[in-house]
């Protein structure tokens, strides 16, 4: 078997997340089946990790496996020509950005590094934002809910902020950044980690917005963290304003 990991992004709207599953579209199943046709050979992708219904990804990475090697001497030149025509066959929310060969052993979810997400929220009403950001309404005090957010720096265990019953061993993460800037007519918040549980970011935006209305303080957001339980947090913030931004890896410059 020959593996090859792909670029890709996606506007997460119309779909019902990445990982596909029965009656509901998926961005893994329409990428399968593109990919199965393209290179004529049935194709079952590896996603470097999940995104939820309606969750937006400006660059996202699978791996997959072909029998054959797609090209020989002029390998790289077939594989920049084959995003073309795979991209053929993608509906306009999909786009393939590059397809490469990698070692067998090499793994789009087990070997990523960091991840990073954007979420947005805007304060006035923009047709041209719908499902892609948050209208809020309401004063939010930024200062604050930029101290807040670097407390999370100081901690591993983000049981608080995770989704309940989800198959992982561990809710320990390593959080290296996460703040707030104006962007378009609003905010963006910013967080990158070692990896991420379900619903984590979602959740942790909706506490942080609790401190902004000064619904909550610093002291209580730290017992919110400390107490590793979800009741406590806030709740999760839509989905149409989350963007997964940035996956890395140690063999990608």
């Amino acid at each position: 078997m020959y593996r090859y990991f792909t670029e890709l992004s996606y506007k997460g709207t119309g779909f019902h997340g990445w990982q596909s599953q029965p009656n509901a579209v998926s961005v893994q199943e329409i990428l399968d089946r593109a990919l199965s046709v393209f290179f004529r050979e049935p194709v079952v992708s590896v996603g470097c990790g999940r995104t939820d219904t309606g969750v937006h990804a400006t660059q996202f990475f699978a791996h997959f496996d072909l029998h054959t090697p797609y090209g020989q001497a002029d390998e790289d030149n077939r594989l920049e020509k084959a995003v073309n025509g795979i991209n053929a066959l993608l509906p306009y929310e999909i786009a393939v950005k590059r397809v490469f060969p990698v070692g067998p052993e090499a793994h789009a979810r087990f070997d990523a590094n960091s991840r990073a997400y954007h979420y947005h929220l805007h304060f006035n009403k923009d047709p041209f934002l719908l499902d892609r950001s948050w209208l809020f309404k309401g004063v939010l005090d930024v200062e604050a809910m930029n101290e807040a957010a670097a407390l999370l720096k100081d901690y591993t265990d983000f049981s608080c902020f995770s989704k309940s019953h989800t198959q992982t061993f561990t809710n320990n993460c390593r959080i290296t950044e996460a703040f707030f800037e104006p962007f378009d007519n609003g905010l963006r918040f910013t967080i990158r980690a070692d990896r991420f549980l379900r619903n984590m970011v979602r959740a942790i935006v909706g506490t942080l917005v609790l401190v902004g209305k000064q619904e909550v303080d610093l002291e209580r957001f730290r017992e919110i963290i400390e107490s590793k339980d979800r009741s406590n947090a806030g709740q999760s913030v839509p989905a149409c304003g989350l963007y997964l931004v940035s996956v890395t890896y140690p063999f990608l410059s």
